[in-house]
């Protein structure tokens, strides 16, 4: 998983990203390529 401080560039990498919040931090996940997960901060 990256850690990143921006994730809006990561999220356009692939069609299916999604940006989800979980316990006060950002996470990309990807059901279909798993390789895209990352995490801001």
């Amino acid at each position: 998983m990256k850690v990143r401080n921006s994730l809006k560039s990561l999220r356009k990498r692939h069609r299916a990203n999604q940006l989800v919040r979980r316990k006060g931090r950002v996470y990309i996940i990807n059901k279909v390529q798993k390789r895209y997960k990352a995490r801001q901060g």
